[in-house]
């Protein structure tokens, strides 16, 4: 992507994980369903956020990650939030278990 990665960026996904990251946002945009950095803090206290943080994962592409998130600019944070009946539950387990074990 040209971007270069903080070497503190840990856990980075890999090239594979951060095309399913970015999907799954993509997707997420097209339900409403993910937020950016602004609200991304109340989602995690409001106990709703389903990814950012905890866990949490980088990609290596800030541009990347806007895109997906469906806007034009950088983004360097975004929270992917469902609800019970959301179309994305299984998916969003999936990539949770997938960067969950990046960590071990």
């Amino acid at each position: 992507t040209g971007e270069v990665v903080n070497p503190k960026a840990y856990p980075l996904a890999d090239s594979q994980l951060s095309i399913t990251i970015l999907d799954l946002i993509q997707q997420a945009a097209n339900y409403n369903s993910f937020l950016l950095l602004l609200s991304a803090t109340k989602t995690l206290n409001r106990g709703i956020s389903e990814f950012v943080n905890v866990p949490y994962v980088f990609v290596p592409s800030k541009q990347a990650l806007g895109r997906a998130c469906g806007v034009t600019r950088s983004v360097v944070a975004c929270s992917v939030t469902s609800n019970e009946g959301s179309q994305l539950k299984s998916q969003i387990q999936q990539l949770k278990d997938a960067i969950e074990k990046l960590l071990i």
